[in-house]
């Protein structure tokens, strides 16, 4: 039997606690993640249970079973596979893209992923510069190297962003900071963790703490 959207959604909300770093996801950070009510979250997670697509202890949370994994996988897949067409292919911006996917993520096509994989030239990461599953299970690896382990005089290129949400992309997209975008960082300000930069070739920007550790560089 098909997985519900609803349980798609809550299967995908788990993998992602999970790759914050939590082990195991409590039914209250499943709850927030979903912006659900904890009693509502417990009733979907005993479907799960008995679907065996995932184990749950009350003072340790909800895990991914291998076969809740791998539907996991195939969401997330689909998930960012939709965003690189509505960014490379129809022109969306990385703003835009993220809540477009969510509905076409769940299209049920055994064949689809593979198919828009090798339509986009089997790409590796997203518009954000999260790494997209491959039909085997794989994931590519992506860096962790954050600007704010960039040292001044330094250049290095934009590959991803750790906060992909609206607030933070639009305004990346004020500054013209896309994947790809070169930055140069001029100086480590001690007093707040700011930095100045410089962006492309000649606009100078002095940025958050907040905004150098969710930009990921190679």
């Amino acid at each position: 039997m098909p997985n519900t959207l609803s349980e798609e959604n809550y299967l995908k909300a788990i993998y992602h606690i999970g790759k914050r770093g939590d082990d195991k996801a409590s039914a209250t950070s499943i709850a927030e993640a979903l912006k659900n009510n904890p009693a509502s979250v417990i009733v979907m997670i005993k479907k799960l249970v008995e679907k065996k697509l995932i184990q749950y202890d009350k003072t340790k949370g909800a895990k991914l079973t291998e076969k809740g994994l791998k539907v996991a996988y195939l969401i997330v897949r689909r998930h960012r596979l939709w965003e690189v067409f509505l960014h490379d292919s129809l022109g969306y911006q990385w703003d835009e893209v993220h809540e477009i996917a969510e509905q076409l993520e769940h299209v049920h096509r055994d064949d689809l992923a593979d198919r828009l994989d090798k339509f986009l030239g089997f790409p590796e990461y997203d518009p954000h510069g999260d790494p997209i599953p491959k039909s085997d299970g794989k994931m590519p690896v992506m860096p962790k190297r954050t600007l704010a382990e960039v040292e001044p005089g330094k250049s290095c290129k934009v590959f991803g962003v750790k906060d992909t949400s609206i607030p933070f992309l639009r305004y990346l997209h004020q500054l013209n900071i896309g994947i790809g975008t070169k930055l140069k960082v001029v100086e480590n300000i001690q007093f707040d963790g700011s930095m100045n930069l410089v962006i492309g070739e000649d606009k100078k920007a002095t940025v958050s703490k907040k905004f150098i550790d969710n930009i990921l560089v190679s």
